[in-house]
C-alpha cells in the first residue's frame, strides 16, 4: 500500500506531464469505446429489428431502402405494391407469415404504421396498459412515443401526411389510443401501431370524390411492403428470384442488405480505429519518455530510498506503480468520455427515434479497454522500471 502511495505521489510530482500523459491516452481510449458502443448497439438493434425477417417485399427500387423504411423506418419507401398482389404471396407453399404493413403518416416525426395484430406479436411487444384496437382509427403506442409525447390511453390525435413532421394534418380523422405497449429494445418502442384499415380510411376520406371514387379506390387498395417469414430456409434460393421476375415488385434479403452497409460503414471505422491506434501509441511513447525521464530526475531519490532499505524490486514496483495509475485513470477517464460522445450523437442525430444508438450500455467487449490503457502503460515503464531495478545503490550515490 505504501508503494502504491507513493506512486501516487510521484506521478503528479510532475503534474502538467502526467496531466498531459492522461489525456492524450484518455483520447485514444475514448474513441476506441466509441467504436465498441456504436458496434455493439447496431448488432443489438439488428439483431432484435431483424429477428424472424427473411425477406421484404415492396415497389422495385433500393432494396437496401426497402430494408432500412420497412424493418428500421429511418427511410421513405420506394412505393407502394397493390394489396393483392400481396394476398397472392399468402398462398405460397414456401412462407410461414406475411405482415403487410402500410405507411404514409407520422405524429410529430413517429410514424403510424398500418398492419395487423401480427405485427405487434413479431415483436413480443405486450400491453403496458390498456388494450389492442378492435376497429379502425384506434392506435397502440410503443414506450418511447408514449414517454417523448406524454401520450396515455384515452388521448386523441391526428396525423399528419408524409413521414416527417410538418405534413397536412388529417383533421377529420382523429386516431384514439386505446393502448400503450411495454419497452421490447425494438423498433415498435419508436412506432405508433394500428389496423391497416385505419390508414387506408384517411387516404380515402381525404382524396375521394364521390362513392363511386371510394369503390375504385377500395378496388385497387395498396400496402407499403410485407415482411416475410420462410418456412423452410430453402425458400431463400427460390423465393426472391420468383418475387424479383415474375412480378412488379422486388424481395430484399435483410441480412444481405445489411451485411452491404455494414461494409460501406466499416470504411468510416477503420479509419477511426486507425486514428485512435495512432493516439494510443503515441501516448504509449510519451509515458515511456516520461518514466524514462524520471528515472534520470530522481536519481537523488532513489540512492535514499536503496540507502534506507528498499530493495531493487521495490524500486523498480514504484515506476510500474506509476505507469499503473496513468493506466487506471486514463481508462476510466476514456471510457467515460466514450460513453459521453455515443449518447452525444445520439442527441444530436436523434438516432433515439430510428436505431438504439445513445443510451449507456456496458457489453463485456467494453472491459478490453481498462485492460488496454493498464497494458500500454505498463509496457512503455518495463524498460524504466528493469533500468532503476539493475542500477546499483552505489553508482546511484557517485552519480551525485
Amino acid at each position: 500500500m505504501k508503494t502504491i502511495a507513493l506512486s501516487w505521489r510521484y506521478l503528479w510530482s510532475r503534474p502538467l506531464g502526467a496531466t498531459l500523459n492522461v489525456l492524450l491516452l484518455s483520447l485514444g481510449l475514448a474513441s476506441i469505446t466509441f467504436l465498441l458502443l456504436v458496434s455493439f448497439q447496431l448488432d443489438k438493434a439488428f439483431e432484435k429489428d431483424l429477428a424472424g425477417i427473411d425477406v421484404v417485399v415492396g415497389a422495385k427500387g433500393s432494396p437496401m431502402q426497402l430494408i432500412l423504411c420497412g424493418v428500421f423506418h429511418i427511410d421513405v419507401p420506394p412505393g407502394n405494391i397493390p394489396l393483392k398482389a400481396v394476398k397472392a404471396l399468402e398462398k405460397n407453399p414456401l412462407l410461414a407469415s406475411v405482415i403487410p404493413i402500410s405507411l404514409g403518416d407520422n405524429l410529430r416525426g413517429f410514424r403510424i404504421v398500418g398492419s395487423s395484430h401480427a405485427y405487434v406479436e413479431h415483436y413480443g411487444a405486450s400491453l403496458a396498459q390498456g388494450r389492442t384496437w378492435d376497429a379502425p382509427m384506434q392506435v397502440v403506442v410503443g414506450s418511447i412515443v408514449a414517454k417523448k409525447l406524454g401520450i396515455q390511453v384515452g388521448n386523441s390525435f391526428v396525423g399528419s401526411h408524409g413521414l416527417g413532421a410538418g405534413g397536412h394534418l388529417h383533421g377529420d380523422n382523429p386516431y384514439a389510443v386505446v393502448g400503450i405497449l411495454q419497452p421490447t429494445g425494438t423498433v415498435i418502442d419508436r412506432l405508433i401501431v394500428t389496423d391497416t384499415a385505419s390508414v387506408w380510411k384517411v387516404h380515402e376520406d381525404y382524396t375521394a370524390v364521390d362513392d363511386e371514387d371510394r369503390k375504385i379506390m377500395e378496388d385497387e387498395r395498396e400496402v407499403t411492403m410485407a415482411l416475410i417469414q420462410y418456412k423452410t430456409p430453402l425458400a431463400a434460393m427460390s423465393f426472391p428470384r420468383l418475387v424479383n421476375t415474375t412480378t412488379e415488385m422486388q424481395a430484399a434479403a435483410p441480412a444481405v442488405e445489411i451485411s452491404r452497409l455494414l461494409n460501406m460503414l466499416g470504411i468510416g471505422t477503420d479509419v477511426l480505429r486507425a486514428f485512435a491506434g495512432v493516439l494510443l501509441l503515441t501516448a504509449g511513447l510519451s509515458v515511456f519518455i516520461a518514466l524514462w525521464s524520471a528515472v534520470r530526475e530522481r536519481r537523488a531519490d532513489l540512492a535514499l530510498l536503496r540507502m534506507l532499505g528498499a530493495p531493487p524490486a521495490r524500486i523498480a514496483a514504484l515506476l510500474m506503480g506509476e505507469a499503473l495509475w496513468l493506466g487506471v485513470l486514463s481508462a476510466a477517464i476514456g471510457v467515460a468520455g466514450g460513453q459521453a460522445l455515443t449518447a452525444l450523437i445520439g442527441w444530436m442525430l436523434q438516432l433515439d427515434n430510428s436505431l438504439l444508438i445513445g443510451g449507456l450500455t456496458w457489453p463485456l467487449e467494453l472491459l478490453w479497454v481498462p485492460a488496454l490503457a493498464c497494458g500500454i502503460s505498463l509496457a512503455a515503464a518495463i524498460l524504466p522500471a528493469a533500468g532503476a531495478y539493475r542500477v546499483s545503490v552505489l553508482e546511484l550515490l557517485q552519480s551525485r
